[in-house]
């Protein structure tokens, strides 16, 4: 019986181009916008790489310091880790990142071949950062511990920056290269990532010991402010609110042995990747239910008002076909076969039109990617020249995205469908079949 609907309703898309092209593209609009919406989300939230365990990373990214005379806020010093920081039991990896604008602000590459100066992007971390992100060695390790505690001047490079320093990504572990005129060397190369999993993406990571002022303090009457983030793996949910509540008892625990010279407040952190998504900063206060407000008046948005467009077109479309409902309500057809008839001559119609609109959808992030998947940001910011914000399969080609898709086109084909179809099919059959005169 279905495939007999969908034979008659692909002959009635070709007896009505106009109306079909006008609905099948109307669809694509609708599902096209509100899929980018939901890839956007996607390539936030979801496992690509090599942040494949975003469900099991944690950040503690803050930190706020009072005494009676002055409030500091930024991250935590070297001390802060030698002391408590990287001692917290609750984590199967904890890794540190040096933020120094100085230094990575200000780092260019001298090429070899005298092409000119360039700008990489620049971490400053140590080599459990590579425990928390899978990346993919095409050559090479990490650099090591002894590395990072001695300041060796190594350095782990990305494919494509290997390719454009030494023209391929084999041999190049050990070769050697200048960054701000100091010479580095190779230990490692890894499939690069793309500047859309920021928490993750460099060019260039090296030990945040090589540059000179990273043991010191950003206040002298705050010994554990400085710049230092922190990011954790944990082994489950289970193990990330152990963490969670171990950080809490340090943090009390240090503010009564320091009681009366300063207080440290590191708010709900560390907080999760989820959450640190829709949190600009771990001070800011966060209302799940105002999200679920926000992004189901958006999915309204998206899917009523072309539904409600559609749902004329129908309507008009059932007043044409009146005569041929009510002969074959003379036949015995019942009004539960001919609304199914109705439903699934409509579900191939926003089928196709979902197939348009994935199709849209896919085209428009991957030609705007440089500025459409920071849209919804709080605070969008520019992709830095030369950083690579490339687009992959898994980030577009995935079951979620797929599944989706297809539930919208469920949703739109019931919501533009199903009362003009119902309201048509009430009509008695002596009305319908005076229409035919």
């Amino acid at each position: 019986m279905i495939k007999l609907y969908l034979k008659q309703a692909w002959a009635l898309l070709r007896q009505n181009p106009l109306f079909s092209g006008l609905y099948i593209a109307g669809t694509g609009l609708a599902i096209a916008m509100t899929m980018i919406v939901a890839m956007i989300y996607y390539v936030k939230l979801a496992p690509v790489y090599p942040e494949v365990n975003r469900s099991r990373t944690l950040y503690l990214t803050h930190t706020s310091f009072k005494s009676d005379r002055s409030e500091w806020q930024s991250a935590l010093s070297h001390s802060a880790l030698q002391d408590w920081a990287l001692h917290l039991e609750n984590a199967e990896a904890i890794s540190a990142q040096y933020s120094s604008w100085q230094f990575t602000r200000n780092a260019y590459i001298q090429p070899e071949d005298r092409s000119g100066d360039f700008h990489p992007q620049v971490m400053l971390t140590d080599p459990a950062f590579f425990r928390v992100y899978a990346f993919r060695f095409l050559e090479g390790n990490p650099f090591t511990e002894s590395d990072l505690q001695s300041g060796i001047r190594t350095a782990v490079i990305t494919d494509d920056l290997a390719r454009r320093l030494f023209g391929t990504t084999e041999g190049v572990v050990g070769r050697e290269f200048s960054l701000s005129y100091i010479h580095y060397r190779v230990c490692g190369v890894v499939k690069g990532g793309s500047y859309l999993t920021p928490q993750s993406y460099a060019q260039v990571y090296l030990p945040y010991s090589v540059n000179e002022g990273y043991r010191e303090s950003d206040a002298d009457q705050f010994p554990y402010l400085g710049s230092f983030s922190l990011t954790f793996l944990v082994k489950d949910d289970a193990q990330a609110r152990a963490l969670q509540a171990e950080v809490k008892d340090v943090t009390r625990r240090l503010n009564l042995e320091h009681e009366g010279q300063w207080k440290m407040n590191l708010w709900e952190q560390p907080t999760t990747h989820a959450l640190s998504v829709f949190q600009e900063y771990p001070a800011q206060e966060f209302n799940f239910w105002a999200k679920v407000r926000y992004f189901g008046l958006m999915l309204l948005v998206l899917l009523l008002v072309p539904a409600l467009n559609l749902s004329g077109m129908i309507a008009s479309r059932m007043e044409s076909r009146l005569a041929e409902m009510g002969v074959r309500k003379s036949f015995g057809a019942g009004r539960g076969t001919l609304l199914g008839q109705v439903m699934w001559e409509n579900l191939l119609l926003t089928l196709l039109g979902g197939v348009l609109g994935l199709v849209v959808a896919w085209l428009a992030l991957y030609a705007g990617r440089e500025w459409l998947f920071f849209l919804l940001d709080d605070y969008a910011e520019a992709i830095p020249e030369g950083a690579n914000a490339y687009v992959s399969g898994e980030m577009l080609f995935a079951p979620v995205v797929f599944g989706c898709a297809f539930v919208l086109c469920v949703v739109l084909n019931m919501l533009s469908a199903l009362l003009p179809a119902w309201m048509s099919l009430r009509k008695p059959i002596v009305y319908s079949l005076y229409e035919r005169r």
